[in-house]
């Protein structure tokens, strides 16, 4: 079986926080970490000796390193510092690809065979990235992506042929995150190293644990996580969309990038393909040509494509050595496609979800052209205490982060099951006793009486059963924020209600199924 081809793959460490620092002007002797959703997902090597960690809960992380400094993560800021690094190496190589912000990889016969030798060429790349950009780097080469990253992240330089050697002693657990509970199965089992896992015949692989550990398992004994595609895309495929007038802002060419992503989707799809290098093509009016090759493990989605393309506008239109002039063409090319298995339809379920999806997709993104990006929102579950907010609204295509962890502890969160609608806004509602009365609560969160009927937009329901009142007193420490209110669950003859008291009047909180 051939070995894929070798590659020069250069990391640059924690680059999360780097590209934040840059940003903000924060020194390197700063401890600084990146949090989504309160975790920790990248921190800086001061940082890391202080004892934070990555998956870390930010209020661990800061009581650990009370001085740490915090930033959000966002991929577009990534991007776009990550763009000179990229050039910076495209100047002694070609065919760069960006695999991600902070890793880019080149083939490595051309360096190698250019300067010398792998050491030669390796430290060629280290010297002009750093004179370029200030930005410290490690290069590794291997057989394949997988091999060549984790060389880089540890500075190794493997003959070809001997990837599979190189990575035998590696821990399984450098498979990825998006593979936890392949990783803990294989952990159980015993197979703790790759070497191990990639002793295990194939085709045991495959009829124990699935497609993806068959893949995983190919990267395991240093080979391409997929089989070499013999189809190339049809030149039809590639799609073209000329800016008139030319776009010089990012958020101006957003929607133009949603469309190509959904156009070269649709297109793949037809042919039972998908896209896992991507080619990005802009030219100017003044006849500038902008050229960048994302490459990418697993098949790009729409909405991966539509990123890789508005990070990479961003980082030639607010980068350092922009264009002249604006886009006035953008042309994505599909550089390699592999089979789209997972475009089939849908076996039990006739035409398929993943079709009807597709579909849907292209629908709610041609509603934002209409009406903009806010007309279409998405919800994504967080943490919190009321069922407003643990929802986040969030528009389609948008990253869906949750406003807050969604892991607990949440003290005082409303038990399960959760109200089924939340209002967008509260809607008033009267209770009343059996005597007509209203019904308050005391100072010491008692009810004045019972409630025997609830009175919502003037229409009347019967009180069959109710709950509470329970007091809720949420960040007291925070005097801005701070808010004092009482719930009560209510069963109507109608409905079941999640009221709250808030001052002197009640209000529909949420609605039971």
């Amino acid at each position: 079986m051939a070995n894929p081809v070798q590659l020069l793959v250069v990391w640059c460490p924690d680059w999360p926080v780097v590209a934040a620092a840059s940003v903000a002007g924060v020194g390197v002797r700063v401890p600084m970490a990146v949090v989504v959703g309160n975790r920790v997902v990248a921190c800086s090597a001061v940082a890391r000796r202080e004892g934070v960690k990555r998956g870390m809960r930010r209020r661990e992380a800061q009581g650990r390193c009370p001085e740490l400094a915090i930033f959000p993560d966002d991929p577009v800021r990534d991007a776009r510092v990550f763009e000179p690094v990229a050039v910076a190496v495209e100047e002694l190589a070609v065919g760069v690809e960006v695999v991600r912000p902070g890793v880019v990889a080149v083939p490595a016969r051309g360096p190698v065979g250019y300067f010398g030798g792998p050491e030669e060429a390796a430290e060629r790349v280290v010297d002009r990235v750093a004179l370029r950009t200030g930005v410290e780097c490690q290069v590794g080469i291997a057989d394949g992506l997988f091999g060549g990253t984790i060389a880089a992240r540890r500075g190794v330089l493997v003959a070809a042929g001997g990837t599979r050697e190189f990575l035998a002693p590696v821990s399984v657990r450098e498979l990825g995150e998006g593979r936890g509970e392949l990783v803990d199965l294989l952990w159980r089992l015993g197979l703790k190293t790759l070497g191990a896992f990639a002793e295990v015949p194939e085709r045991d692989v495959a009829s124990r644990f699935g497609a993806d550990a068959v893949r995983a398992h190919r990267l395991a004994r240093g080979l391409e996580e997929r089989p070499p595609a013999p189809r190339r895309p049809p030149e039809d495929l590639t799609v073209t969309e000329e800016l008139d007038p030319p776009v010089d802002r990012v958020d101006a060419a957003a929607f133009v990038a949603r469309t190509l992503a959904e156009r070269l989707h649709a297109g793949l799809a037809g042919h039972g393909l998908a896209c896992t290098r991507l080619g990005i093509h802009a030219s100017t009016e003044n006849g500038e040509e902008l050229v960048r090759v994302w490459r990418c493990a697993e098949p790009l989605t729409p909405g991966g494509i539509a990123d890789r393309v508005r990070w990479q506008l961003d980082g030639w239109l607010r980068g350092t050595d922009r264009p002249s002039a604006g886009v006035s063409v953008l042309r994505l090319d599909p550089v390699e496609v592999v089979e789209g298995h997972a475009l089939q339809l849908d076996l039990w379920r006739g035409e398929g979800h993943a079709m009807a999806d597709e579909r849907a997709g292209r629908a709610l993104v041609h509603v934002q052209g209409l009406l903009g990006p806010d007309a279409v929102l998405t919800p994504v579950p967080g943490g919190g205490r009321g069922p407003s907010d643990r929802v986040r609204l969030v528009p389609w295509g948008d990253e869906r982060t949750p406003a807050a962890d969604p892991e607990p502890p949440w003290p005082g969160r409303l038990p399960v099951p959760s109200p089924s609608l939340v209002p967008e806004r509260p809607v008033a509602a009267t209770v009343l006793d059996a005597q007509g009365a209203g019904v308050e609560v005391t100072a010491r969160f008692e009810l004045t009486g019972k409630p025997c009927r609830v009175t919502i937009n003037g229409r009347p329901r019967e009180v069959r059963g109710w709950a509470g009142p329970w007091p809720v007193d949420e960040r007291w420490w925070a005097p801005e924020s701070a808010r004092r209110c009482v719930r009560l669950q209510v069963q109507t003859d109608r409905e079941a209600l999640l009221l709250e008291r808030d001052g002197d009047r009640w209000v529909v909180a949420g609605v039971y199924d």
